[in-house]
């Protein structure tokens, strides 16, 4: 089962060792890295180019102009051989069993989609500071919008099930994976693997951590609204669905209940009944 290894770069090029490192450290042997670059201003290419070379394993794509994020991504999903995609950012990195342990999982669950991992948050020199232990298995059904529970990295996919979606949006600058996410849970359930298999880096100039959150979390609802609309929903919890974006509390208030203890207890015992009878 070939797993391809995507990543998006730009302006990483002073962490990338790391990711690089642990790529080649995996103990599981059938994999390739497709790097796009997204018209880096910084020495990325270069970097890039001097630790890959003579490594057949490893495609590096250059954009001829910086597109953003999803342009950067799609490419990266389109360039791939593999059955098995996830991506990697390039200032983070995987620990050395993450492609083994999630190919264990496809081979074991043959109907999941997709899987997904705990993570392990560290800080600028990628040293573990503490593991993130609220992501757990999620209750997948046409009102899950990957929020108030997320799934998260390591997240992988079947390429034949991503084939089947839009792909990713390349004019999105954030708020891409959950695009993506969203995108292949329609058409079917995810695995959630309960082991740390990624090392967030956090660092200022992080994509994830930059200073527009507002317009991170615009995106957000945006791609919950698109999704909904996707699924021909037009109406949550007795409100309608608004026919076109204003504003993200508008989106994210339709949510609300989902926080409620009542919704809480109906999904976890929904969850316990599919993972009962392993459905």
């Amino acid at each position: 089962m070939k797993f391809s290894i995507l990543i998006a770069n730009y302006n990483n090029g002073k962490y990338f060792k790391d990711c690089y490192n642990s790529i080649i450290s995996q103990n599981y042997d059938d994999w390739e890295a497709i790097i796009v670059d997204d018209n880096s201003t910084d020495d990325s290419v270069s970097v890039i180019k001097d630790l890959i070379k003579n490594d057949l394993r490893f495609s590096f794509f250059k954009m001829d102009q910086n597109k953003g994020c999803g342009a950067a991504k799609r490419k990266c999903a389109e360039l791939a051989t593999g059955e098995i995609l996830a991506f990697l950012d390039p200032d983070d990195a995987i620990t050395p069993d993450a492609l083994q342990v999630t190919v264990d999982e496809y081979l074991k669950h043959k109907n999941i989609i997709a899987t997904y991992s705990k993570i392990m948050f560290c800080d600028k020199d990628l040293h573990p500071k503490y593991s993130d232990e609220k992501i757990k298995q999620v209750y997948n059904y046409s009102k899950f919008f990957n929020c108030p529970i997320q799934i998260n990295h390591f997240f992988s996919f079947k390429k034949e099930v991503y084939d089947k979606t839009e792909g990713i949006n390349p004019k999105l600058s954030s708020a891409v994976d959950q695009d993506l996410y969203l995108k292949l849970l329609d058409h079917g359930n995810p695995k959630f693997i309960p082991t740390n298999l990624y090392l967030y880096r956090r660092h200022p100039s992080g994509i994830s951590q930059d200073k527009s959150k507002d317009k991170s979390k615009d995106n957000f609802a945006k791609v919950i609204l698109d999704t909904m609309k996707r699924r021909k929903i037009s109406e949550i919890n007795g409100k309608k669905i608004p026919d076109s974006f204003t504003d993200s509390k508008e989106i994210f208030s339709l949510l609300d209940y989902q926080n409620s203890i009542p919704y809480r207890i109906q999904k976890n015992l929904t969850l316990f009944i599919q993972q009962l009878f392993n459905l």
